[in-house]
């Protein structure tokens, strides 16, 4: 099956009854019981982090994801769909989840549900239930980047790291950790830059946001890795570095509660 990585709502609409499309609502409850994508399944983002404390963001266990992706009716030769209704943060780190555990397919339905609707698309309200499998999920290499990674080359040439916080959080004068600031010579470029909020929330054109991040030093000739407070947030800039080609891409999945709250790590304010 092919679908771009990028897939407008009128064209999703196209193949619906794909019987190869698993999509998947990464939205609120609330949303999802009022109007969602036909065919759509929900599912908590929640479920795609540890919740352990103080790096709740981290990735959970294989058997957790194994269930999660089984109740899914994830196959390894399904197309998932994903989308949210925040502009991408959950639906980027689904995504991110999929690139971790080697599914390759899927697809993100750019501005989510805000396009769907604003493109007068047909939508249900009542819930789409999944067919269970049995998906085995493994971590492979690549995508993640953890705390021995970081300190190991956070600081080399050829790594970026993109932080995708609030401009305070990154300064250091918003804390959410025990310490604040950022990681040495991290670039800044908040998740939302790269939404267009006059559109639907669909992602800003990619050449303009190319140059943006090309001015800070973001660029596809670097290992970039991007993070945020707990990998919510730069789940979405994950995704964008997909769509710019990036491919030396990772999600820090500690991300700040992870550096912050050690007691040695560099920091810069």
């Amino acid at each position: 099956m092919t679908l771009p990585l990028l897939l407008e709502p009128e064209v999703l609409n196209a193949h619906l009854a794909d019987a190869r499309l698993l999509i998947i609502d990464l939205g609120k409850e609330s949303v999802y019981q009022q109007a969602h994508v036909p065919g759509a399944v929900l599912c908590n983002g929640k479920q795609l982090v540890s919740g352990q404390q103080p790096s709740p963001g981290k990735l959970p266990s294989t058997a957790q994801l194994s269930a999660v992706f089984s109740a899914l009716g994830l196959t390894p030769d399904t197309h998932v769909v994903v989308y949210d209704d925040e502009g991408g943060g959950w639906a980027g780190r689904f995504i991110w989840t999929l690139d971790v555990i080697g599914h390759r397919h899927y697809s993100y339905l750019n501005g989510g549900i805000h396009a769907w609707l604003a493109a007068g698309l047909p939508v249900e309200s009542t819930p789409s239930l999944p067919v269970a499998t049995a998906y085995e999920a493994t971590v492979v290499p690549g995508a993640l980047a953890d705390l021995a990674y970081m300190l190991a080359h956070h600081a080399d040439a050829d790594h970026v790291v993109w932080d995708a916080r609030s401009a305070e959080e990154y300064a250091g004068t918003r804390q959410l950790a025990q310490r604040s600031g950022h990681i040495p010579g991290a670039r800044h470029y908040e998740w939302t830059q790269a939404m267009d909020r006059a559109n639907s929330l669909r992602v800003r054109p990619l050449d303009t946001v190319r140059a943006e991040l090309a001015a800070l030093g973001i660029t596809a000739d670097k290992t970039v890795v991007t993070h945020c407070q707990t990998h919510h947030r730069s789940g979405f800039t994950y995704l964008v570095g997909k769509l710019l080609g990036f491919e030396r891409l990772k999600g820090y999945a500690g991300s700040w509660s992870e550096w912050g709250n050690q007691p040695d790590t560099p920091i810069e304010r």
